[in-house]
């Protein structure tokens, strides 16, 4: 994890915490690569799968810092292949721009936390202990930035990364995004600066969606109603 779609780390993490408190533990991830074939099976029934993130080596890319665009996405496409809005606590930004063109693909890991979400130190991640969980087991690659891993061999007790925060997948596990909406200056300016608390946040959400909408509590988590 690093920067991304103008806010640095920390202020995702902060943001997060937020998303995940109004929403009962959940909050979604953006992620720009799209999951492994065996997420979906993992998804439907429900097999734990823990989530760990490690904030990158290198430096933020500048295009990851000051995008010339920043979009929101409404909705997503859940493990049964149904697309549905999002959560009305949960907001998934990215560029709005890659090498090719306008943004049309974007994807989200659903994650659930008991815990705050806070920004640890000092508990390694050895990848080396892992291997990529589809097709021959390949060892986790250096340029890779979201994958789904098994456990082959016992972890080191030192390691060149760290589990910087841990949740699990739940619901729809790895989802891709769609229905997404440029956020304007002033919107990228109120959600930059935002200091309220989660029914404040819940509006804000809803405000930068662009929808008008009442919101209807289904089981631990709300949603938009159109």
């Amino acid at each position: 994890m690093q920067a991304e779609a103008g806010q640095l780390l920390d202020a995702i993490i902060t943001r997060k915490e937020l998303e995940r408190r109004a929403g009962n533990g959940l909050f979604l991830w953006g992620v720009g690569n799209a999951p492994s074939i065996a997420v979906r099976p993992l998804a439907l029934l429900k097999k734990p799968v823990r989530v760990i993130f490690s904030a990158m080596k290198t430096k933020p890319k500048l295009v990851d810092l000051t995008p010339k665009r920043t979009i929101v996405w409404c909705r997503y496409v859940d493990e049964n292949g149904i697309e549905r809005p999002l959560p009305a606590n949960a907001l998934v930004t990215s560029r709005g721009d890659s090498a090719a063109g306008a943004k049309s693909r974007h994807y989200a890991l659903m994650c659930l936390s008991e815990r705050p979400l806070v920004l640890e130190r000092g508990v390694p991640f050895d990848h080396l202990a892992y291997r990529n969980a589809g097709g021959a087991g390949a060892p986790v690659g250096a340029s890779q930035v979201t994958a789904l891993l098994k456990q082959v061999a016992e972890p080191a007790s030192t390691a060149s990364y760290e589990a910087n925060v841990v949740a699990w997948l739940t619901d729809g596990y790895w989802v891709r995004l769609s229905d997404p909406r440029e956020l304007g200056a002033k919107a990228i300016a109120e959600l930059s600066g935002f200091d309220g608390d989660t029914d404040q946040w819940l509006d804000l959400v809803e405000r930068l969606r662009g929808r008008k909408g009442s919101r209807s509590r289904l089981g631990n988590q709300e949603e938009l109603l159109f």
